[in-house]
């Protein structure tokens, strides 16, 4: 059983140099691609074309939202913005008392609730609310151009205080039609 290792040696050099058959690689190569034939990978998959129809409609909306805005005129003299100045702009003691009576305000219109029977009152005060307001951003931007003085503070602050009032004389009609309509219903 023991074998000589340059035996070995010399058998295995004689193995090596021996030649492989002609087209030997070229016939392996062939059986190979039998077996396995190489697929080919489609030119565009599904994941391409939905990604290019998504950029097309993306840019596509893009651009009708560009050219469709609306143009904003470069006459500025008729459409002028004015930064009103408010009465917190004229002291941190009249901002907190325009504050308070804002907060009031609204505090009191969502207290207050709307049936069909009050409506008819309810648009009343509030249009009359609406007519205050307005009157209020005149007061601010005379605040703004004349600069503060009493009497422009002063009108600022009354009309918080009548749009507050208004608001309480509102409640207390509606508290008294609501009384009223469930005294009619007790005596029916």
């Amino acid at each position: 059983m023991a074998q000589d290792i340059r035996d070995l040696l010399k058998q295995d050099l004689q193995e090596q140099n021996k030649k492989m058959p002609e087209n030997h690689e070229a016939r392996f190569l062939d059986k190979l691609n039998k077996a396995l034939p190489e697929k080919q990978k489609p030119r565009f998959n599904w994941l391409q074309i939905a990604a290019s129809i998504a950029l097309f409609v993306g840019l596509s909306f893009g651009t009708y939202t560009y050219f469709n805005s609306p143009v904003i005129p470069k006459d500025n003299s008729k459409n002028t913005v004015v930064n009103t100045k408010t009465l917190g702009d004229v002291s941190p003691d009249l901002k907190k008392v325009e504050d308070y009576y804002l907060a009031n305000i609204n505090l009191e219109l969502s207290k207050v609730k709307l049936t069909p029977e009050n409506k008819e009152m309810f648009d009343g005060y509030i249009q009359r609310l609406e007519d205050l307001k307005k009157e209020y951003s005149k007061l601010s931007v005379e605040l703004t151009q004349i600069g503060p003085n009493e009497q422009t503070v002063n009108a600022l602050i009354d009309n918080l205080k009548f749009r507050l009032n208004l608001l309480h004389r509102l409640k207390e009609q509606l508290k008294t039609l609501s009384t009223l309509e469930s005294k009619n219903q007790e005596v029916i």
